[in-house]
């Protein structure tokens, strides 16, 4: 009997071993599915580490090309400001010119009525709250020649 127990015990080692190294090989193989997985997370990380360092670059450039834009229109805005500013004199000064054309005109108007009918009373300026062009062309034309000729009077020295 003491050949069986001894024998029961070998075989239950055996056994034991046998599922041991049963266990130990599904452990191996889940150890080299680990190791797989482990690259490919590796590969992974390194391709997620590429796109971000390109995607920063990409955001410098963009920042860049940002801030290049904004100082181009940036002066491009100063510019056209300073252009309305002046064409704005501009039109005033036009405005102002073009008044004094109309006096010159009226003024003219008044003379010729005058010579044509020295006792009729002389009528009264109306106010130019409103700019009217006048359908007379050449009493405009006439006084934009008597205002220029003036102009060049004082350019050449003389007075008017």
């Amino acid at each position: 009997m003491s050949n069986l127990f001894g024998l029961t015990i070998e075989s239950l080692v055996a056994v034991l071993l046998l599922l041991t190294i049963l266990y130990c090989a599904r452990l191996n193989k889940r150890i080299q599915l680990l190791k797989s997985d482990e690259r490919a997370m590796r590969m992974t990380i390194s391709e997620l580490m590429m796109a971000t360092e390109s995607a920063e670059r990409a955001i410098a450039g963009l920042k860049e090309t940002v801030r290049e834009a904004e100082e181009i229109l940036g002066s491009r805005l100063r510019d056209a400001e300073f252009y309305a500013t002046s064409m704005a004199e501009h039109v005033k000064s036009g405005e102002e010119v073009l008044g004094r054309l109309r006096k010159i005109a009226y003024a003219r108007d008044l003379l010729a009525l005058a010579e044509e009918e020295p006792d009729a009373p002389q009528p009264q300026p109306q106010p130019l709250k409103t700019p009217e062009v006048k359908s007379d062309v050449r009493s405009i034309a006439a006084a934009a020649q008597a205002f220029a000729e003036r102009a060049r009077m004082r350019v050449n020295g003389r007075a008017a």
